[in-house]
C-alpha cells in the first residue's frame, strides 16, 4: 500500500487521518505518539525472515495463523527479546488462502464492525505497516496485565474436554454451539448476563461469514473480581473471502441438527433459528427479540465501515456481497 494515500486511522477508521487517531491511540498504546509504520522490512529477504523465524518460537498461541510476539518500548514496537513477556501480537499477511494480501484488513474491519456497530467486547486491534507499506495485523493481548503477570484463560476446547486423544484431529469442530452454550451454566457464576454476549458474538459469526469460530476462538478471562467472564472477541475475520467455507464453523448449531422450515427451504439458518438457540441455551425469552434487533438493522453503518476500510475495491464489493445475502437470510 502507498502509505502516503492513507485517509483513515488505520485503528478506528475514522475519516482525515493519515496516522493513528488520537482515540486509537488510548485505547492501543496508552495514549503513546505511536507509528502506524514498524521499524521492520517485511519478511522477505533471508536476514529479515531470520528475526521473525526465531520470534514465532517464543510466542504459545495457537491456530495457523502466524503469529508474532511484540512490545511497545517507549513509542516504538518490536519484537520480543528471548523470555520476554509480549503484550502484542502481529500477525502479517499468511500464506496459501485467496486474497491472502487482504486477510490483514479483513480481520481487521471485522473486528471494527462487531466493537462499534454491534457494541461486542473485542481485543483492542488496528492495522500496522512495514517500511515498504505491506500490512499486518496488530492486536494488543487482554490477558497480561500492566505488571506483567497473566490473567486465568480458559478455552472452550478445554472446557469442553475436547482434545486431540480425546476427539481426533478435528477437535476444535467437532462439537456443537447449543452444547458450547450450556457450558456457561458449568463454568460462569455470571451466566445469565454472559450468555446474551455468547449469543449475540455466535449470530455475529454467521452474519459475516465467520467460518473459523471453533472452539478455541471462544474463551472465558479471569476477571479482577476473580470469576470468569466472556473474554474479549478476537480472531473474527470473513473467511469466505479466502476460502470456500461452511456457514458454522463447529458441526452444527444445535446438538440434535434442528432447523426451522425457513432454514430448509433456503439452506441457511433466519432469525428464527436463533430465537431458538436463544432460548435453549438460556437467554430469558423476552431478550431474545431485543438481541436479534441489531442485526436485523444497523445496515448504514456497517457499509460507511466496509467503505472507509483498508481493504481493496473488489474486497469491499465481495465483502459486502457476503453480508447482504447473510443479511437476507435473517430476515426470511
Amino acid at each position: 500500500m502507498n502509505l502516503k494515500e492513507i485517509k483513515h486511522c488505520p485503528g478506528t477508521l475514522a475519516e482525515g487521518f493519515d496516522t493513528y487517531s488520537p482515540l486509537c491511540l488510548k485505547n492501543m498504546f496508552n495514549k503513546k505518539k505511536v507509528s502506524h509504520i514498524l521499524p521492520y522490512e517485511a519478511p522477505r529477504n533471508e536476514e529479515v525472515e531470520e528475526q521473525f523465524i526465531e520470534n514465532r518460537k517464543r510466542i504459545s498461541l495457537s491456530g495457523v495463523q502466524e503469529k508474532l510476539s511484540m512490545v511497545l518500548e517507549k513509542n516504538y514496537l518490536r519484537l520480543t527479546h528471548p523470555g520476554e513477556q509480549g503484550t502484542y501480537i502481529l500477525k502479517p499477511i499468511p500464506r496459501d488462502l485467496k486474497k491472502v494480501d487482504q486477510v490483514p484488513a479483513n480481520e481487521h474491519l471485522t473486528m471494527q464492525i462487531a466493537r462499534q456497530v454491534y457494541g461486542i467486547k473485542t481485543a483492542e486491534n488496528a492495522l500496522v505497516f512495514f517500511q515498504d507499506g505491506t500490512p499486518a495485523y496488530l492486536t494488543k493481548r487482554f490477558d497480561v496485565k500492566v505488571d506483567g503477570t497473566k490473567w486465568g484463560k480458559e478455552d472452550f476446547a478445554s472446557l469442553a474436554g475436547q482434545s486431540t486423544d480425546s476427539a481426533g484431529p478435528n477437535f476444535k469442530y467437532d462439537y456443537n454451539y447449543e452444547a458450547l452454550g450450556l457450558l456457561f451454566q458449568q463454568f460462569v457464576p455470571a451466566w445469565r448476563i454472559e450468555i446474551e454476549k455468547y449469543f449475540s458474538l455466535v449470530l455475529f459469526n454467521y452474519l459475516f461469514s465467520n467460518g473459523d469460530a471453533h472452539l478455541k476462538n471462544f474463551a472465558l478471562l479471569e476477571s479482577a473480581s476473580a470469576d470468569y467472564l466472556l473474554s474479549p472477541a478476537y480472531d473474527l475475520i470473513n473467511t469466505r473471502l479466502h476460502v470456500d467455507d461452511t456457514d458454522f464453523a463447529l458441526t452444527a448449531l444445535f446438538a440434535d441438527k434442528f432447523q426451522s422450515r425457513d432454514w430448509k427451504n433456503q439452506g441457511h439458518a433466519s432469525a428464527e433459528d436463533f430465537r431458538e438457540f436463544g432460548r435453549r441455551i438460556g437467554v430469558q425469552p423476552k431478550r431474545i427479540d431485543k438481541l436479534l434487533a441489531p442485526f436485523l438493522s444497523k445496515k448504514e453503518q456497517v457499509e460507511s465501515l466496509i467503505s472507509s476500510s483498508f481493504l481493496n475495491e473488489p474486497a469491499k464489493r465481495a465483502y459486502l456481497m457476503h453480508y447482504q445475502t447473510k443479511r437476507n437470510y435473517l430476515n426470511t
